[in-house]
């Protein structure tokens, strides 16, 4: 199984990225939102993989934090929750906060999460808190933001953006609200890590 990928960060679409290792070979690895806003193109990274095989595919999905892919792989022994859902999760929230808001048996944070309702929200309280009592997280793990391209295009970043929070879940109509109150913040965003980064700190506060 692959575990450990090391290389240079070829290609960027989130929340996919292209790691391309010394041995020549280009690996696609999936990422939650904040993991995927602290790679840079043409630099060099480190991601923990799970590697996750299904009837019509095999894929690969990455964390920057160790710890971040053991609070996923108990996620996706959660019976409803599969690989997608589980990504959204750790999108929506850091694993630090995950284990807070379990810890603190806190419903409402855990419903703003695209796709769980109420009554998902209630189970999982309940079967995480037996599976992520052992795992310790570091509440200061996240690193910097890559430094913003100054080349970039301010469409496609829009496009980016709302395709990711999308593809994970989220509202066409929520993801443009977000991406919306990120822009009128008054700060201007030259690459998607960036825009990703404000977007996300607006949906944590929605509902």
């Amino acid at each position: 199984m692959i575990g450990l990928i090391t290389g240079q960060v070829t290609y960027l679409m989130a929340p996919t990225a292209c790691i391309l290792t010394a041995s020549g070979v280009g690996y696609d690895i999936e990422l939650p939102l904040p993991s995927f806003c602290q790679l840079q193109l043409d630099q060099q990274a480190r991601i923990w993989t799970h590697f996750h095989v299904r009837e019509d595919a095999q894929l690969l999905y990455g964390f920057i934090d160790r710890k971040e892919r053991e609070v996923f792989r108990q996620l996706i022994k959660i019976n409803g929750v599969g690989a997608k859902m589980a990504l959204a999760m750790l999108s929506a929230m850091s694993a630090s906060e995950l284990k807070m808001h379990v810890e603190q048996e806190s419903e409402s944070a855990l419903t703003r999460i695209p796709g769980i309702g109420k009554k998902t929200a209630q189970r999982l309280l309940i079967e995480l808190k037996d599976k992520l009592k052992d795992i310790e997280v570091d509440p200061d793990s996240a690193a910097l933001i890559a430094e913003p391209d100054a080349g970039a295009n301010g469409g496609s970043i829009i496009a980016e953006v709302e395709g990711a929070l999308i593809s994970l879940g989220y509202k066409e109509k929520e993801a443009q609200q977000a991406i919306k109150a990120a822009q009128s913040s008054g700060d201007s965003f030259a690459d998607t890590q960036g825009l990703l980064k404000a977007t996300l700190q607006q949906l944590s506060g929605f509902k």
